[in-house]
């Protein structure tokens, strides 16, 4: 019988991986808040061209996801399988319309010349310039790791399907969870910085 991986090992692992892309936020977050502390009037200005009703609703798509990941986590260990796999669909899915919202954010602000060294922004102030900037770079990054939590989602739907995540092994479910979560923890950081800026 195959030996099976020391599970407190992967956990300690994954969470080594966390704090790494936590760093990487943080880092993006001080740069934020540096710029802010030179260019207020502008962040502000640039806060109002954002749409707080899609930035609600990106917010209220991703704590949903992360609620039906935790779900899908006690189901499995439940042996709730067919249940498991609806939740791990139902996360998936709100990744793909959290994804679809900002394509759409995006593709608005560029459709206005509204992007990093923008004729428009490069003649107005310098606040705005850096301010796009940064939105564009985190919110970016940040979806980056949206499509990377979804591929970790989908092979765990997979893996589950194939009765290879069970009641007794799912840590690739469970590290799925904790990178979902990160990537929801994130956006709740990006959300008020960017959209709720006053």
């Amino acid at each position: 019988m195959a030996r099976q991986p020391d599970q407190t090992g992967i956990r300690i692992g994954m969470w080594l991986f966390l704090y790494t892309e936590i760093i990487l936020f943080g880092g993006l977050f001080v740069l934020y808040a540096v710029y802010f502390y030179d260019y207020s009037s502008d962040f502000a200005k640039g806060g109002k061209e954002l749409n707080r009703i899609i930035g609600s609703l990106n917010t209220i798509i991703l704590l949903v996801s992360s609620c039906t990941v935790a779900a899908s986590i006690t189901a499995i260990r439940q042996e709730a399988k067919k249940f498991c796999l609806l939740l791990l669909a139902t996360s998936f899915l709100c990744g793909v319309v959290f994804l679809i919202n900002k394509y759409f954010e995006w593709g608005h602000k560029f459709a206005h010349d509204i992007y990093p060294n923008s004729p428009t922004l490069t003649s107005g102030p310098h606040g705005q310039n850096i301010f796009f900037g940064l939105y564009y770079v985190i919110t970016g990054l940040h979806g980056l790791h949206v499509l990377i939590g979804m591929t970790l989602l989908g092979l765990s739907f997979v893996r589950v399907y194939q009765n290879k995540i069970t009641a007794q092994r799912f840590s690739l479910l469970e590290n799925s969870g904790l990178y979902w979560h990160l990537v929801d923890l994130i956006w709740i950081f990006v959300f008020p910085l960017f959209y709720l800026i006053l």
